[in-house]
This record gives structure tokens, C-alpha cells and sequence, in this order.
């Protein structure tokens, strides 16, 4: 098959392409590179400097299209609003629309802060969105659009400073560095950690299966940690200090997987790997 994935250079894409290179797929990965890294980049893959809110001018010759590309953080999206409404709205929209010209089934990434209220933070009302803009696609123009929503994701290839960094990358930094750990508020809220091998297993059978959620795919481990427990966790690993800072705008109290279905219509097995995954960094 020949397959399109946005936001290929980045942590998800990176490690979906390894895995649909393992298939034996021809890749092509479209990334404007504001997140993505060209160290990333694999083997064979078709790597194109591009912004998926052109896609009219893009060649459309292909039978599966994961749309990953999008800026995935919370804090940030107060500070850009606007490029987070150009990358994860508008960018959306231009993919479905390239989707439904060219005939092209799309997966696409989503995100479970829908399942808090949108209006906390532009990245949750903007990831909001553009479900709603996939739903319209697949209602209106019979399209075939999955939407599949992450939770806590970590692994190889993870974003470890910047904006964009994730907790445990943000906290590998730190340990890397020497600094204390930094933990937001009071440390229990608790989030559902995933690890990106289980994420990129419940991609490939999304995208390969012709059974259709009728909302989405909730891709979540099934079990959540504290803040307090994960830093238990790093302190066992690397006798590393902590410090605590004021509680931050959308910043919920907890995270859990939402719905059974790909277990159960697909045949996907989270494990939780979070702390051996910490205990072999």
C-alpha cells in the first residue's frame, strides 16, 4: 500500500512509519518540520517539507492516509492560539477535503480532551473541532475517516524540551541535566500513560480494519498514575529531587481510557510499560 502520513517527522509519525516500513508499505511523510525533526527521518521513507493546510496542489495517489500533524500540547495553545487553530482546525479541514477529492481513507489523530470541556484551552477546543470536522466529512460525503484518540503518550523517539515536550520527556530532560523534577500543583492528578508501541499496534489496525467506530477509538493503556506515583517512579531510578509549581490553566485531574471497542473489535492489548519503560532509560 501507499500510504501518507502527516506529521511524519515527528514522535507518533516517526514511530508509525518504523512500524508500517516492518509491513513492507511505501511511506510518504509531509511535515512543515515546526515540530518534527529530520533526524528522524527513516530509510526509505519519502520525506516532503510541507504544511498540511496546502494539500490542494498535493498529489493524492494513495490508499491510506494517517493525519498526525498538529501541535499536541495544552500550555502552549494559550501562547498560540492561532497556530494552534491554523494547524489542528484549519489543517484538518484541508486534509478532509483533499480526502474526499482524491478517495483517500483517513485516520486521524484525536485527542482525549474531548471528553473535557473544550472551552478550558484553544488545544482542546481546536482538537475538538476537528473531530467534528472528520464526523461532518464521514456523515455528509460518506467519507472513511477513523478518529482515534491518544492519551499520556511516551516512548522512543518522545520530545524531551521545548514546548511540546510531554511529562516524561520534560522530566527525562531534567534528570539529564541534573535539575529537580517538576511537578504541576499538588501531583494528584492522575493521567493514563500509553506507550507508543501500543499506540502505533492500535494505528495499523484502525487503519487496515473495515470496521468503523460511531464515535472514535480510544487508545489508552486502561490504567492511570498519579503525578506523585510517576515521580515515585523516577526517584527510584535516578535518586532525582522534586519541586512543585502552581496548578496551570486545563490541567485536569484525571485521564482514563473511555471506551473498550479496540479490544474488543480489534483484537488491540495495552500493556502497562511505564515503569519498566523508566527503569531501563
Amino acid at each position: 500500500m501507499r500510504i501518507l502520513v502527516t506529521g511524519g517527522a515527528g514522535f507518533v509519525g516517526t514511530n508509525l512509519i518504523k512500524g508500517l516500513l516492518e509491513h513492507g508499505h511505501e511511506i510518504v511523510s509531509i511535515d512543515n518540520y515546526s515540530i518534527g525533526k529530520k533526524e528522524n527521518h527513516l530509510g526509505s521513507v519519502n520525506y516532503l517539507d510541507h504544511n498540511v493546510i496546502n494539500m490542494d496542489d498535493f498529489d493524492g495517489d494513495y490508499d491510506l492516509c494517517y493525519h498526525l500533524a498538529g501541535l499536541s500540547r495544552i500550555q502552549p495553545s494559550f501562547e498560540f492560539p492561532q497556530d494552534t487553530f491554523s494547524a489542528n482546525t484549519l489543517g484538518t479541514q484541508s486534509v478532509m477535503e483533499w480526502s474526499r477529492k482524491n478517495k483517500v481513507k483517513v485516520v486521524y489523530s484525536g485527542s482525549s480532551s474531548k471528553h473535557h470541556n473544550p472551552q478550558l484551552s484553544p488545544y482542546a477546543m481546536y482538537k475538538y473541532l476537528g473531530e467534528e470536522i472528520c464526523k461532518m466529512y464521514k456523515r455528509v460525503y460518506n467519507l472513511k475517516v477513523e478518529i482515534v484518540r491518544f492519551y499520556n503518550v511516551y516512548g522512543p523517539f518522545e520530545i524531551t524540551d521545548g514546548n511540546w515536550a510531554a511529562v516524561i520527556g520534560l522530566w527525562r530532560n531534567k534528570v539529564d541535566k541534573g535539575l529537580p523534577i517538576t511537578i504541576v500543583g499538588d501531583g494528584e492528578q492522575r493521567r493514563d500513560f500509553t506507550h507508543i508501541d501500543d499506540i502505533v499496534d492500535g494505528l495499523i489496525k484502525i487503519g487496515f480494519s473495515d470496521i468503523q467506530a460511531d464515535d472514535a477509538w480510544e487508545l489508552g493503556s486502561g490504567k492511570n498514575y498519579s503525578l506523585n506515583e510517576v515521580y515515585a517512579m523516577f526517584k527510584s531510578r535516578f535518586n532525582v529531587d522534586c519541586e512543585h509549581i502552581a496548578d496551570q490553566n486545563g490541567n485536569y485531574r484525571e485521564t482514563l481510557r473511555e471506551n473498550n471497542i479496540a479490544l474488543e473489535k480489534l483484537g488491540w492489548h495495552p500493556k502497562d510499560r511505564l515503569e519498566n519503560y523508566i527503569n531501563n532509560l
